[in-house]
């Protein structure tokens, strides 16, 4: 099995590949003071719960957006498998032509996204006949747009705040509002003071990424589709106008990906 490694700012998803199925998915919180002694033990306890031996880990791949806990998880690897474990980073082997300024600015996991996206939209066509490109919305710690030309090309994107940092924003900020669930209310006009924040909250995000998205298909010569990931990808997408289709195993399918064209 290979054992593929999402370390986000909030949480640390782990996937385990037999061949290409996703056999078992797991989260970890992403605890910066977290030993990689401390990682293993609860990567090992997770995999004995669902009965699967240390011994079935063949190959091990790390995305990571929190440089602190990078080294802590490739440890974590040597020491609950005995594996070296890839590192997405530069040098490594895309087939992904990344088109800004500064390619090593760009989080790996967005390149990661730009992989599996274009893997799985790739020879598609839009009106007309023409190819089409990937935009893909990944809804994590922060939000991320990312655009991919029908090439394979990562051409650039959008970052904003994500939805949990922004309704945290009003929470802590406004001494009289209560926190409240993240949920599309009853209507869009608030009756009460939790169904006018989960209105603002919920309908204001939709509002942000179909503005975004119709702002990034304008500057584009071709179609693109839209591809949403990540934790609340479920609950905004089916509200949006723009977001084709959902993915929340992206990331950890571009990982899959990227070990097989790095070893």
């Amino acid at each position: 099995m290979l054992l593929t490694i999402d370390v986000g700012n909030t949480n640390v998803t782990l996937g385990l590949f037999d061949g290409e199925r996703l056999a078992h998915q797991f989260r970890l919180e992403s605890a910066r003071n977290r030993t990689a002694d401390e990682y293993a033990i609860f990567v090992r306890q997770l995999l004995e719960l669902h009965g699967i031996a240390p011994t079935s880990i063949h190959g091990a791949i790390v995305a990571s957006v929190v440089p602190t806990l990078t080294d802590t998880i490739v440890e974590l690897a040597r020491r609950a498998f005995g594996l070296e474990a890839l590192v997405v980073g530069p040098g490594m082997k895309t087939g992904v032509a990344v088109l800004i300024d500064n390619p090593r600015e760009v989080g790996a996991d967005r390149i990661v996204n730009a992989v599996a996206a274009h893997e799985r939209c790739a020879g598609r066509v839009g009106e007309g006949g023409v190819p089409e490109g990937v935009l893909v919305v990944d809804f994590g710690t922060a939000t991320t747009f990312d655009v991919v030309s029908p090439k394979g090309e990562y051409v650039g994107g959008v970052i904003c705040p994500g939805v949990l940092i922004s309704a945290d924003a009003l929470f802590t900020r406004a001494a009289k509002l209560p926190r409240v669930e993240i949920a599309k209310p009853p209507r869009a006009i608030g009756k009460n003071t939790q169904h006018a924040m989960q209105s603002g909250l919920f309908w204001g995000y939709v509002g942000l990424v179909d503005g975004i998205i119709g702002r990034l298909r304008g500057e584009l010569a071709y179609p693109a589709r839209v591809l949403a990931t990540g934790g609340l990808a479920r609950l905004i997408a089916p509200a949006t106008s723009s977001i084709q289709e959902v993915d929340e195993d992206l990331t950890l399918v571009g990982l899959r990906l990227l070990y097989e064209r790095n070893v």
